[in-house]
């Protein structure tokens, strides 16, 4: 069991759920988040005031899943993001769980 962990810019929502199904991951959870590339961004965006959006509308998955599972996920997620024509890929990460109930 591992937990893993996916962002997505909003705009490729459809598709990491795409994507989920074909690496037979059928439970996981999600949260919106805002995305920042770079600090001065964020910066921006504590002002009390803003006067632009601080981050780009991202989306957070994550999931307890098997390594298999994620094996294919990432196989998937590495042809997706091959394919892309903007500068925002999905990106993924796992972490080992030591102990679960």
């Amino acid at each position: 069991m591992k937990l893993l962990i996916v962002t997505v810019v909003e705009e490729y929502d459809k598709e990491i759920l795409k994507l989920f199904k074909k690496a037979n991951i059928e439970s996981f959870s999600g949260s919106d988040i805002d995305g920042y590339k770079n600090p001065a961004t964020m910066l921006m965006a504590s002002n009390w005031f803003p006067s632009q959006k601080g981050g780009v509308g991202s989306t957070m998955f994550f999931s307890f899943t098997t390594e298999e599972n994620i094996e294919i996920l990432f196989q998937l997620i590495s042809e997706f993001n091959n394919n892309l024509e903007t500068n925002n890929p999905i990106r993924a990460a796992v972490v080992p769980i030591e102990k679960y109930i």
